[in-house]
């Protein structure tokens, strides 16, 4: 498995031409408490960049971009009960929905984890 970062703050965990994504462990802290998370339906055919989904918080809302192109096959139904997943499980149990990657080569343009990371010290 591989796990990617978008200079949006969400993440992708690629496994074969499958991928799960959700919002980085910086996002949630810089959002607050998460109150609300909507999640694209199955089915539903993403472009890289597209809004995918969004996250409410006692501070802001926010979108949620697709970091690659796909089909979403899954929404996180235990998100959509308790968002507040998202601030305790952000890069884990706290992902918005998973897809099948339409164009591995997208992934190409996005940081690492060590990247992403020292990016973030620069904000």
């Amino acid at each position: 498995m591989s796990l990617y970062f978008t200079k949006d703050h969400e993440w992708v965990r690629v496994d074969g031409d499958s991928a799960t994504v959700g919002i980085s462990d910086h996002a949630q802290a810089a959002l607050g408490d998460i109150v609300f998370a909507e999640m694209p339906e199955a089915g539903r055919t993403l472009a890289k960049g597209d809004e995918a989904a969004v996250v409410e918080s006692v501070k802001a809302a926010s979108d949620v971009y697709a970091p690659v192109s796909g089909t979403v096959t899954e929404a996180n139904a235990a998100l959509g009960d308790d968002p507040a997943l998202a601030n305790r499980e952000p890069e884990e149990g706290g992902w918005f929905f998973k897809l099948t990657l339409s164009d591995p080569s997208e992934l190409d343009g996005l940081m690492d984890e060590t990247a992403y990371r020292a990016w973030c010290e620069t904000l």
